[in-house]
């Protein structure tokens, strides 16, 4: 009799030809996508030269996005970036997109159907977890893993234990998938789900969109895990069916399945939330975060550049202002979205509120370019992680909150409810 198995369980032994896998095992599995961008793949190519073969496993099952310094910010970054270029050049690398046809990596992979349900992807970027949104296993590696999986199209796993989350009730006005995953992360802690698999369930993920699948399972590594995933169903059908460029497959956990532990939250509870310095785990009701004076917003990122982000900011936005004291930057995650942000008015609304509205980058996120903060300056932004520095000076402070929150306090100049500035109009 074989054992019931997790999704992620199962994802694992299909593609390393074992009939069942327990938490702990290792295996050797084949890989569907390798990804780096233009600052892990740099070191990834070095390591890969020192093998000494003569080309890549297979030149369409590997991406490399240059999206954190690009568009190239100094010398340093058009160096990194060329030599991505040129290793995409030798080895004919079908998914390589160069500056203007680029994305934000983690949207990108996932619009442009490269990743599909079913699919093992590792990526040398922390948040590779985010393709748990269509019920794939993804993980974040080193440039070295990835150095070999580009020879070998295989990796060494070690089977997570999995976590279930249970999401009931109904979301409240403003609660978005940001702020479910942000109480969650504040619940659990940052190492809460250490090397586990995060499985996400409930009614009310069954009803978030692909893009709010998207932001949760991207800060899945926020809680220390292996990966965030949740299971493929009807919402996920309609947005691969078009779209994934080769089979995939829908996985189930199995009814008996053993889970490490399970979670439940009454989401008729949560409100809007934030996330305070200088951990994604200090997160609070945004009622108590009233009166924080804030110098930046950034609304984007890999984590909240989506469209239904950009929407949702542009109805807070529209017939108002960005408070005289503070920036606000707004970057859509993929050409694609910024295409629709100009094709539905939404360009319009952010440049004529006074905002900056930028191509694709993760610039600001870490600290990289396009809105680096100075000493003592204080940040509301819709990235993921609000480490001591990770947007610029250290003894600068970042708060992490939705598209709502970021919008509404970026009119009022302090982190602020977005019922507030909603119950004017």
């Amino acid at each position: 009799m074989i054992r019931p198995m997790t999704i992620v369980e199962k994802i694992l032994a299909q593609h390393s030809e074992n009939k069942t896998v327990s938490p702990g095992d290792l295996v050797f599995a084949k890989v569907d996508v390798i990804l780096a961008n233009d600052i892990t793949a740099p070191v990834a190519i070095k390591e890969f030269n020192k093998i000494g073969v003569d080309k890549v496993f297979d030149n369409e099952r590997i991406a490399l996005i240059p999206d954190h310094f690009t568009p190239n910010k100094d010398i340093k970054a058009a160096t990194q970036a060329k030599m991505v270029r040129e290793f995409a050049r030798k080895h004919n690398l079908k998914h390589y997109y160069e500056v203007g046809r680029m994305g934000i990596e983690h949207s990108l992979l996932p619009d442009k159907g490269i990743v599909g349900p079913g699919d093992v992807v590792i990526g040398a970027d922390s948040h590779t977890c985010t393709y748990g949104a269509i019920g794939a296993f993804s993980t974040g590696v080193g440039s070295t893993d990835v150095a070999s999986a580009m020879a070998l199209g295989k990796a060494w796993f070690k089977v997570p234990p999995t976590i279930k989350f249970i999401y009931k009730g109904k979301l409240n006005k403003w609660v978005t998938a940001k702020d479910l995953i942000l109480h969650t992360i504040g619940d659990i802690g940052v190492d809460g789900a250490l090397y586990k698999a995060m499985e996400l369930t409930g009614e009310v993920i069954e009803t978030l969109s692909i893009d709010g699948r998207i932001t949760m399972c991207n800060m899945a590594i926020e809680a220390g895990a292996k990966c965030g995933i949740i299971i493929p169903d009807k919402i996920t059908e309609e947005y691969v069916k078009n779209r994934t460029l080769r089979d995939y497959k829908f996985y189930t956990s199995d009814p008996d399945a053993e889970y490490e532990k399970v979670i439940e939250y009454d989401c008729s509870q949560i409100e809007p939330t934030v996330a305070f310095p200088h951990l994604p785990e200090n997160a609070k009701p945004v009622s108590q975060a009233s009166n924080i004076k804030i110098d930046q917003v950034v609304i984007g990122s890999c984590t909240n550049g989506r469209i239904e982000d950009m929407r949702l900011a542009a109805e807070i936005l529209n017939n108002n202002k960005v408070h005289e004291d503070v920036r606000l930057i707004v970057i859509p995650a993929t050409q694609e979205i910024y295409m629709q942000c100009v094709n539905e008015g939404l360009t319009r609304i952010f440049v004529e509120a006074g905002a900056a509205f930028s191509t694709p980058t993760c610039g600001p996120c870490l600290g990289g370019h396009m809105g680096i903060l100075a000493a003592e300056e204080r940040a509301i932004s819709t990235t993921n992680r609000n480490f001591v520095g990770r947007m610029g000076d250290p003894s600068s402070e970042v708060y992490l909150a939705s598209p709502a929150v970021a919008a509404a306090s970026a009119i009022t100049g302090k982190i602020t409810h977005p019922a507030e500035i909603m119950a004017k109009v």
